[in-house]
């Protein structure tokens, strides 16, 4: 068997053996909002459906990726779905807030920590996304941008 075959059974039994693994619960947190500085916890989210975004002010995908998130956030929240975006930026709030301002960003924007981003499997890239089914376990992790399509159909598969 050459290298390539090799490779090519070696990521499909990776992909199969994840997809087996199931859901996780999703990491507590309590973090402050970028806006006015309030803690948000996990708790507050008890039976919703989610989508937790990583993001950053200076992360082109992240940016694009707002008008979808906004809209889908409307769309699903009377069904019990919420949209939380935690901001990995480290130059404190300032910024973030500005940028939901500017943006009128209908969801909560939280300031990330460095604990959170490790208990989510230490993101290190973004935009990174987790949607959260209503019992709190991560059905599905989206590493980089994702299509308005892709993810509205995930949503409903979890509502």
């Amino acid at each position: 068997m050459n290298t390539i075959n090799k490779l090519i059974i070696g990521c499909c039994l990776l992909v199969f053996s994840s997809q087996a693994q199931g859901a996780v619960n999703m990491p507590a947190f309590s973090l402050p909002a970028a806006v006015d500085g309030s803690v948000v916890t996990s708790e507050n989210y008890k039976g919703k459906a989610m989508l937790i975004t990583f993001f950053a002010t200076w992360c082109p995908p992240c940016l694009q990726e707002i008008p979808t998130l906004k809209e889908l956030h409307a769309q699903f929240h009377q069904q019990g779905f919420v949209v939380v975006a935690l901001s990995v930026d480290e130059g404190g709030s300032g910024a973030v807030a500005r940028l939901v301002r500017q943006a009128s960003i209908n969801y909560p924007v939280l300031m990330a920590d460095r604990t959170t981003t490790h208990n989510f499997g230490d993101v290190v890239a973004i935009p990174t996304s987790f949607l959260v089914n209503r019992d709190g376990q991560v059905v599905k992790k989206y590493p980089g941008f994702v299509s308005r399509g892709h993810l509205e159909r995930d949503i409903e598969s979890v509502l």
